[in-house]
């Protein structure tokens, strides 16, 4: 299938959102037309950002109530557009049977378009690195769009913590398979990082990186062990991540099917994180307070060996480099514009030392 066209229509799902935020941002940016999907238009506190942007006064960025869960909520708002950026979650990533059955409605909504021509699909690192067993990790440790999660291991289950890297798997082959079918429109799938970068609304404080920068503001500062024990983020400004989405809706070079990796390709661990704020702003005085460490005593005592693990990783953004132009942002930018956007739209309290 061809690129959709310059100045088109595009409909964006989770609009709200950190990354569906910057999506909106750099498709009007480019000139397109856009519909936001949220859940609620009436909820200024999370949309009041969206209706603020000068194209919403124009009505070329329109907003549009669309619940997951609601067989048909997409059926009016993708007729007419030519493109579909999906970068909403779902309610819960630990019912396989129900990522499917959400995946299905709205690629029904997509076909009975008559439309649409490409649908770039958020799905996420975690589709690539997240394995049940760590030394999956060092049997494998080229991070690219051609690794996949041990799928055989039976220890990989929602209720071992891998729901939400299994449903990100389903949803990508799920739009990729039916595009397939359809053959009149395709499915391109990227994979973000760890998103960091500037919120754009207050509501958008505690999504999962940038609320952890916000605790190390504070001086609540927690080592994360959600996505992994010690496991350092690999960070992808989250600007650069909706340029990726953007690029993909574009590029004359991508096939169905494909995905993509949107990263930087640094590596960086969460104390160091919590001593380059003073770095990247000195003026701030921050101070960070003890850094805690609530992992299990078990995994305390094999810290040397995850770290060495995680960090014996080689990852590679080429691919997607190859077929749009972006250059990533250092990870030290994202993180400077974050916090200044915490405090300037969050009004987060900054932990300072004395005098």
């Amino acid at each position: 299938m061809t690129a959709i066209s310059k100045g088109s229509t595009v409909a964006v799902t989770g609009a709200s959102g950190f990354i569906g935020g910057w999506v909106v941002h750099g498709l009007l940016e480019r000139g397109y037309r856009v519909r936001a999907c949220v859940r609620n238009v009436d909820d200024d506190a999370k949309v009041g950002f969206l209706k603020a942007m000068p194209a919403y006064a124009s009505g070329r960025l329109t907003l549009h109530a669309a619940d997951l869960d609601d067989p048909g909520c997409f059926d009016d708002v993708f007729v007419g557009c030519e493109g579909v950026a999906h970068v909403s979650h779902v309610s819960t990533y630990n019912d396989p049977d129900y990522v499917r059955r959400t995946c299905d409605h709205i690629i029904a909504s997509v076909e009975r378009s008559g439309s649409v021509r490409r649908v770039v699909v958020t799905s996420s690192l975690a589709a690539i690195i997240s394995e049940a067993d760590i030394n999956e990790l060092r049997r494998r440790p080229i991070v690219d769009e051609d690794r996949e999660p041990d799928e055989s291991n039976p220890k990989r289950t929602p209720e071992r913590g891998q729901g939400y890297s299994i449903g990100k798997v389903i949803a990508q082959r799920a739009f990729a398979d039916a595009a397939a079918r359809s053959g009149t429109w395709d499915a391109i799938t990227v994979c973000p990082a760890d998103n960091v970068g500037p919120i754009m609304s207050a509501h958008q404080q505690d999504g999962a990186w940038q609320g952890l920068i916000k605790q190390m503001l504070l001086g609540r500062c927690e080592i994360f062990h959600g996505t992994g024990p010690y496991r350092p983020w690999m960070p992808v400004d989250v600007r650069d991540d909706a340029a990726c989405h953007i690029g993909l809706l574009e590029s004359d070079r991508v096939a169905n099917g494909e995905r993509y990796l949107a990263m930087s390709a640094e590596m960086v661990d969460y104390e160091d994180i919590c001593r380059m704020i003073d770095e990247v702003l000195p003026e701030l005085g921050h101070d960070p307070g003890p850094i805690e460490d609530h992992a299990p005593e078990r995994w305390k005592a094999r810290e040397e060996e995850f770290r060495s693990i995680w960090h014996g990783l080689s990852l590679r953004n080429d691919r997607i480099r190859s077929v749009i132009p972006i250059e990533f942002r250092p990870f030290a930018d994202s993180l400077r514009d974050c916090v200044e956007s915490l405090i300037a739209i969050a009004s987060v309290q900054v932990n300072r030392r004395r005098g």
